[in-house]
């Protein structure tokens, strides 16, 4: 059964339940079924079949989710454009997946049009108003013919539904391609992790052409019958009055969301009382933030995963979150983890290595690229280049991305570790370690660090906070100051953008 079918089961059992809402367009149940019909219906008339690629570049909106169950009718792949890129990097993505269609916000006109000349795209349409000679999406639904689901889909879980592309910080980046039994599988475990019921309500405000925003929470709930009320863009401001004003259950929120949180002057005061849980993650998140959230009677539960995973693989339970202080979580309910040596065999426990996952969540291969595809799938098991270990009970503590990993007179130092010390000190509103070369030890970590407001700290100053902490060959030998951290859309820190900075600031440690 493909994954549309399941919206048509809910609206069939609770056709006037509130399933889907954004700033323009609230649906029940059985109106998002129906528009669903309309958008395949529409997406048909264009030479939309199986197979064939509809790239949507804009805000969250609801279309998105209704667009994604379309295609899942049709047996077409959505790919979910990030529109913080440069006209060059969406040309790219256009050009690699393919695209037979885009679908654009009226706000990214001159943009679309850029690229759909550049890229040789002839066909798009506008998702809120007019833009050109663009076709607008709502006259398209109007002139649709309903396009219901047929009962031919034994295989239709197996098609791929999704091409994500990977915020990768070298090279060309990478189209994941999730089936639709990967999303069903992600669902199941967000449905484990955070005791999802139909009668919850998410708010979303994380974009959704990350698989964070998209498959944490979005598609789980309403493949739950759930209710989604969805964010355009994240503001901490309109987060804190949704809370307040619609009452949500549950939201995911990620480390550089979570600081403007804390930092709004309407947070302390905010009743925020309605979340029942926070899902947090992309990147390792420091313990402040969640204790700062945990303080004012958010419970927090943690996530680490990837694109390639759809993107659940570790997590917390609402039952056993913070049993494990310090831990990420354990492996999924549906999926496999494997912690392994630079030749692929599995360390012990409280040994690092890196994370392998294997499960009906993980892609089925990169689009386009059967030599990475190569690489990064062996006998079925996703290789993350994520550094973790874990306990005998399987508790897993997330270390860093492998590439990160500074290796300084043979030894390997993981900047999270050393990370966490820097939080620590409310003196630091937020720091990254990473490596600079060095003619001795090959390489050097180097602290780069954000003071938090009105704090004076100096270079020694920093430094002595690791006196007696860590051991000796782990010590940071250069610290260097900076206004704020550079981060892609979904808050992690671009450490290759740092490594270039501390090699250019050539400041030696004593």
């Amino acid at each position: 059964m493909t994954l549309d079918r399941i919206i048509d089961r809910h609206a069939a059992f609770q056709p006037a339940q509130p399933a889907l809402a954004d700033e323009r367009l609230s649906l029940t149940y059985g109106e998002l079924a129906g528009r669903i019909d309309r958008m395949a219906g529409g997406l048909s008339g264009l030479g939309v079949t199986a197979g064939k690629r509809v790239a949507h570049l804009g805000y969250n909106a609801a279309d998105i989710v209704v667009l994604l169950f379309a295609c899942a009718r049709l047996g077409a792949i959505l790919v979910p454009l990030n529109w913080r890129l440069a006209t060059p990097e969406l040309v790219y993505a256009l050009q690699d997946c393919g695209a037979d269609l885009l679908i654009h916000d009226a706000a990214f006109g001159d943009t679309a049009a850029a690229i759909c000349t550049e890229a040789g795209l002839q066909h798009r349409l506008v998702l809120d108003g007019a833009a050109g000679t663009a076709m607008a999406l709502e006259t398209m639904l109007a002139g649709a013919p309903a396009l219901p689901a047929s009962g031919n889909t034994e295989d239709g879980l197996e098609q791929p539904l999704l091409i994500v592309y990977t915020s990768g910080t070298t090279g060309r980046p990478k189209g994941a391609v999730l089936t639709q039994a990967a999303l069903l599988a992600n669902a199941q475990m967000s449905r484990h992790a955070f005791d999802l019921r139909s009668t919850d309500h998410v708010l979303t405000c994380l974009p959704m052409f990350h698989v964070g925003g998209l498959n944490i929470q979005t598609t789980p709930a309403l493949l739950s019958g759930a209710r989604v009320t969805l964010q355009s863009r994240f503001h901490p401001g309109r987060f804190i009055e949704a809370v307040e004003r619609l009452r949500p259950d549950l939201s995911v929120l990620v480390p550089a969301t979570i600081r403007a949180l804390l930092d709004d002057p309407a947070y302390m005061g905010a009743d925020l009382t309605a979340l029942r849980a926070v899902g947090v993650g992309s990147s390792v998140v420091p313990p402040q933030l969640i204790a700062a959230l945990e303080a004012r009677g958010i419970p927090v539960l943690q996530i680490y995963g990837a694109t390639e995973t759809c993107p659940l693989a570790v997590y917390e339970t609402m039952a056993m979150r913070g049993a494990c202080p310090g831990t990420t979580g354990r492996p999924g309910l549906l999926c496999d983890i494997r912690i392994v040596d630079n030749t692929g065999v599995d360390v012990a426990p409280g040994i690092a290595g890196e994370i392998w996952v294997k499960g009906p969540q993980v892609l089925s291969q990169y689009w386009n690229a059967p030599d990475a595809t190569a690489a990064a799938l062996v006998d079925g098991w996703f290789r993350t280049g994520d550094i973790a270990m874990r306990d005998a009970d399987w508790n897993v503590v997330v270390h860093d991305r492998k590439k990160n990993v500074i290796i300084s007179g043979g030894e390997n130092i993981y900047p999270a570790e050393l990370e966490r010390v820097l939080e620590e000190d409310n003196r630091i509103r937020e720091a990254a370690v990473v490596a600079r070369r060095d003619p001795r030890w090959d390489e050097i970590p180097v602290a780069v660090v954000v003071l938090a407001e009105g704090a004076v700290l100096q270079r020694e100053d920093v430094l002595a906070l690791f006196d007696g902490v860590v051991a000796r060959y782990k010590l940071p030998r250069d610290v260097v100051f900076v206004s704020s951290l550079p981060r892609n859309a979904m808050g992690k820190v671009q450490h290759h953008i740092l490594r270039e900075l501390v090699a250019a600031d050539r400041q030696s440690a004593a």
